[in-house]
């Protein structure tokens, strides 16, 4: 059976071609928005090429649509590939942990194991005396990588169960502190053990 016999069938062109849309439309999106967080992170070299990307599955996509413009499914696809690949492309985001989070942590508690805890972890930190609407506070402030966020707010809740905190994207930083990744710390701890015992 050659191309042009299965193009013609009626199972191609109302289940395959919309599904095949479909999928395209799910990648050039996630694409999208994944190149449009890259951007604003700050990752100009990996813009350009999921740009490529992204346009190239975009054209093949909508190359299709004019060719069949008599079937409404895939009118459906294309849509529901758009919704379903904005959906797809934030959860692929959010699982990279791209770039830097500013943590502030507002609580009326002393704060002193708490601030103890993140310095022991390789967190910097800033504290701040303030005066809240009922109160004395200390605001601390903290420049993390995003990959390390769920670490720092589960020691706020550790140590401050009811303190506020807040987290803000960050496009830029210039110096800080930041803990190693521990996969990494491990490899330096057997190298340099390697080391000693030669």
């Amino acid at each position: 059976m050659d191309w042009a016999t299965i193009s013609a069938s009626p199972y191609y062109t109302w289940v395959i071609l919309p599904f095949l849309i479909f999928l395209a439309r799910i990648g050039d999106v996630s694409i999208s928005t994944i190149r449009v967080i890259f951007i604003s992170k700050g990752f100009k070299h990996m813009a350009p090429v999921l740009g490529f990307l992204e346009i190239l599955i975009w054209l093949l996509a909508i190359g299709q649509i004019f060719q069949n413009l008599h079937n409404p499914l895939c009118y459906i696809a294309y849509a529901g590939g758009f919704a379903m690949g904005n959906y797809i492309g934030i959860t692929i985001v959010d699982k990279l942990s791209l770039g830097q989070v500013l943590v502030r942590i507002i609580t009326r508690r002393d704060a002193v194991e708490l601030l103890s805890r993140l310095r022991q972890e390789e967190i910097g930190v800033t504290s701040v005396e303030a005066q809240g609407p009922i109160g004395p506070v200390k605001i601390l402030f903290s420049i993390i990588k995003r990959c390390d966020l769920k670490r720092v707010v589960d020691i706020v809740k550790q140590y401050n169960p009811h303190a506020f905190y807040s987290v803000e994207d960050i496009s830029f930083v210039s110096m800080g502190q930041f803990p190693e990744s521990r996969p990494r710390r491990r490899m330096l701890n057997i190298f340099r053990a390697h080391r000693k015992s030669k």
